[in-house]
């Protein structure tokens, strides 16, 4: 098939971004639409999403996008998801969600957590040593967040138990959209490796009963397993009227968010590494092996690229950290700013007032006056998990002002990151140059800081907000025939580089000494304040 026009939905913690796609000899993007959902904040630890919110989001954007780029819809030649990970979505047997999907970042599975996982005589980091060595020989990870997929099914059987018998199955996010698409339930392996059920031995990759039968975990709950690159069924009828587009358009297994920005990352040769700062964060590896560091809270998961593995240190709060900047410490000077300026799109508003915020701090000299953040706003996963962790401003002085706090906030995110690389750097060499892909990497005054945390060169892809929406292309032209993966790293192209400045490195070191020793001095606090909460 040649250069074919491809349709993604790139599936985010607050907003939706469908994506229009010629592919070639390069990846152009055609067109875009970004629209907003809310996210519910719960008392009890709770985070939630209305999956109907995520449908309409996804309507309005293929509508959005085919006006706007004047495309008939019969042009469009196939459809992938990107998502994020580690939802927990109950479905009854019509495919009808049973009530709002829990968020990757919901911690009511704490309770489930503890009393599956924490029992037993002799425990490795906390954890029941024999559960932990079965699940990390069958799949090479576990279940060692309250966060993770299996403490939500457990809780909702627990605590809303005419929900759970009313239940076919669970989904994840990018699973339960391709459902609503083609009436098919099915999870990605990607998706199903990352609830830590699934054996992901050579030659395996299938449902593993008996971990199953070790978390009260109902295998029938569990739907069939598909490729990123597999196509899972053609648009239904009723699916294609609310898209605006033809009945029987194939849509394939596309994958979560890790999966496919590393994909249109295009950073895909061994050991490769890039960092991602969208509403999370994290440090990624392409890898040929399973790996897993329980110490570090480092696992590996299912690549799209069949055989390989990404090796993953995630951060439960990123560029969330800017957008609370944005909405409650620089807001005052940010209503000065939109009140000079008319921006109709939204997506344009975002790109606008983060390279303000980034112009203010390049004004503030490195080091923020001293002042040290921690971006742990809703606790932490790795390289320690504690849902209990929150966020700090560390060594405020009468000389400390507000850009200096907002600059604090981009260094602190960037000494989380530089943890997260030299932990993943455990297990793989050191690379000297590293990918930047997510929103965050629009600004060049973020790319710069890592550059100068990390002491590494940093590369910004072409779009690098889009690299999700981009891999969903790639896995998407994979599965029409268009190309193949080994095309993928000279489709991506790198727009811009930043050099670490060693003079200003030298001071980072310093500071991020400091960091490193936030937590560990604190986590006792940080329990005694938050633990009623989450």
């Amino acid at each position: 098939m040649q250069n074919p026009l491809i349709l993604v939905h790139d599936v985010g913690t607050t907003s939706s971004k469908s994506c229009l796609y010629r592919l070639g000899g390069s990846l152009e993007i055609v067109e875009t639409a970004l629209e907003e959902y809310p996210l519910y904040v719960l008392d009890n630890g709770g985070i939630e999403q209305d999956p109907d919110q995520w449908w309409g989001a996804i309507c309005r954007g293929t509508h959005r996008v085919l006006r706007q780029a004047q495309v008939a819809p019969e042009a469009v030649q196939g459809m992938a998801f990107c998502a994020q990970m580690q939802g927990f979505i109950p479905v009854d047997a019509s495919g009808t969600a049973l009530c709002r999907a829990m968020s990757y970042m919901d911690t009511r599975g704490t309770a489930q957590r503890r009393r599956y996982l924490g029992d037993g005589l002799i425990k490795i980091e906390g954890m029941n040593a024999v559960k932990l060595l079965n699940a990390l020989r069958i799949t090479g990870g576990a279940s060692a967040s309250a966060k993770d997929p299996v403490w939500k099914y457990l809780w909702l059987r627990d605590e809303r138990p005419d929900l759970f018998d009313a239940m076919h199955c669970w989904m994840d996010v990018k699973d339960y959209m391709v459902m609503r698409c083609t009436g098919e339930f099915t999870f990605g392996c990607d998706t199903a490796h990352a609830t830590f059920l699934f054996d992901t031995r050579p030659g395996r990759l299938s449902w593993h009963h008996g971990l199953c039968r070790t978390y009260d975990v109902n295998p029938d709950h569990l739907p069939p397993v598909v490729r990123a690159t597999d196509p899972v069924g053609g648009l239904t009828a009723v699916a294609a009227e609310a898209l605006g587009l033809p009945v029987g358009l194939p849509v394939f297994g596309g994958g979560g968010d890790v999966t496919l920005i590393a994909l249109g990352s295009g950073s895909l040769e061994t050991n490769s590494t890039h960092i991602y700062i969208g509403t999370s964060g994290w440090v990624c590896a392409a890898v040929d092996r399973r790996m897993t560091d329980i110490n570090g809270m480092v696992a590996s998961i299912l690549a799209a690229v069949p055989g390989r593995y990404n090796y993953i240190s995630e951060q439960e709060t990123s560029g969330r950290c800017l957008q609370w900047i944005r909405d409650h410490l620089a807001l005052d000077e940010i209503g000065v700013y939109l009140e000079q300026r008319t921006i109709a799109d939204r997506e344009e508003e975002y790109r606008s007032l983060y390279a303000y915020l980034g112009k203010v701090v390049e004004q503030t000299p490195p080091g923020a006056g001293g002042v040290i953040f921690t971006p742990w706003l809703h606790g932490n996963r790795s390289p320690f998990e504690d849902p209990y962790a929150r966020g700090i401003f560390f060594n405020i002085n009468l000389q400390t002002g507000k850009r200096d706090l907002i600059r604090a906030v981009l260094e602190g995110d960037a000494y989380h990151k530089r943890w997260m690389l030299e932990t993943v750097e455990k297990k793989i060499p050191r690379r000297e140059v590293v990918r930047f892909v997510g929103g965050g990497a629009r600004s060049d005054t973020w790319g710069q800081i890592l550059a100068d945390v990390t002491g590494r060169v940093i590369e910004v892809i072409e779009r690098p907000e889009n690299a999700g929406a981009a891999g969903a292309a790639l896995v998407c032209g994979v599965g029409l025939g268009a190309i193949r993966f080994e095309d993928v790293p000279r489709i991506v192209r790198v727009a811009r580089t930043f050099t670490p400045r060693p003079q200003v490195h030298a001071l980072y070191d310093r500071q991020y000494a400091v960091f490193r020793q936030l937590h560990q001095q604190n986590k006792r606090l940080f329990r005694q304040l938050n633990a009623g909460e989450a």
